[in-house]
């Protein structure tokens, strides 16, 4: 292991061969701790200290440091994170009486977009599933148009139970996180998708099969009494090979992101839309302000007098 100037920390290499010996880490493993730590070594010696002495108010302003250099947050939220591990180990090992990172907030992480199909897309995986045959298929169709009308996590979807559906076949009571009851109203395709596949349902109960497999909207002869959430991640899949999209872009959580994201594109309000989710918090619902943002910059490219010269 290469030597570390014992300037910026007479510790420092204490700590990285108990990370390679004690907790078996990986040379590359090694090698970034050592180039974080190093970094924060280099800071405290422009403060004319070494790393090992740092207090709260040192490590304040190295992250402030690592923000107003325009380091990302993520590679910033890395160096805390080592550096959290470095003075736990001192402490652990009495080389300090305290940790001076246990008051300083990480970084915070920018929240991931969405990921979810374009309207062209979502009909090709439509136009697939239209074209199955027999009580897989009508179960298929049924499934996926379900769930692109209604967003429906794939939890809540797999285990609807029969009574969930309204009379008029338009609407489905969903119990969500919490326990918490919604009601959801279905499109006219995935009413008719729907009413299809109840004709060919009894398909998918046993003859033995117990009253709660009976009562489930896509009863299954597994151990849930319900089609899984794998099997039905596997149908689209295999829905998406045959549309000729990257399977690894479909799957039933991008799908409930598709309906959110084409639902705002298309003027639905963020409120309507938290409840059809089922979330608790409208903060939850804002990660789909990107469709938002967007829709208002085609609306002034469009309507503003001066965007169309």
């Amino acid at each position: 292991m290469p030597a570390v100037d014992s300037s910026r920390s007479r510790s420092l290499g204490a700590f990285l061969e108990m990370m390679a010996a004690e907790r078996g880490a990986a040379t590359n493993t090694i090698d970034a701790y050592r180039r974080d730590l190093n970094d924060f070594a280099a800071f405290m010696v422009r403060r004319r200290t070494i790393a090992d002495a740092a207090t709260t108010n040192d490590v304040a302003a190295y992250v402030r440091t690592m923000s107003e250099s325009g380091l990302s947050p993520r590679t910033a939220a890395r160096r805390l994170s080592a550096l959290r591990q470095f003075f736990v180990f001192l402490f652990s090992e009495g080389l300090r009486a305290d940790d001076p990172t246990a008051a300083i907030d990480s970084p915070r992480q920018p929240r991931p977009l969405p990921k979810y199909l374009s309207e062209e897309d979502v009909g090709l995986l439509m136009n697939v599933a239209a074209g199955l045959e027999g009580p897989e298929g009508v179960r298929t169709r049924a499934l996926i148009e379900v769930l692109y009308a209604t967003g429906l996590r794939v939890s809540e979807l797999v285990s609807l139970p029969l009574g969930a559906l309204s009379r008029d076949g338009h609407t489905v009571t969903v119990v969500g996180k919490g326990g918490k009851e919604r009601l959801v109203p279905l499109g006219e395709p995935a009413a008719v998708a729907l009413a299809d596949y109840l004709q060919v349902r009894h398909r998918f109960i046993g003859a033995d099969a117990p009253a709660s497999t009976a009562r489930r909207m896509f009863p299954s002869r597994g151990r849930d009494g319900h089609l899984t959430r794998m099997r039905f991640h596997q149908l689209l899949k295999d829905l998406a090979l045959a549309a000729g999209l990257d399977p690894r872009r479909v799957s039933p959580h991008v799908l409930r992101h598709s309906f959110a994201s084409h639902l705002l594109a298309h003027g639905a309000d963020l409120r309507s839309l938290q409840t059809l989710l089922g979330h608790a918090d409208i903060a939850t619902t804002q990660i789909y302000t990107h469709v938002l943002d967007q829709r208002l910059k085609d609306l002034v490219s469009r309507a503003h007098p001066l965007a169309r010269h």
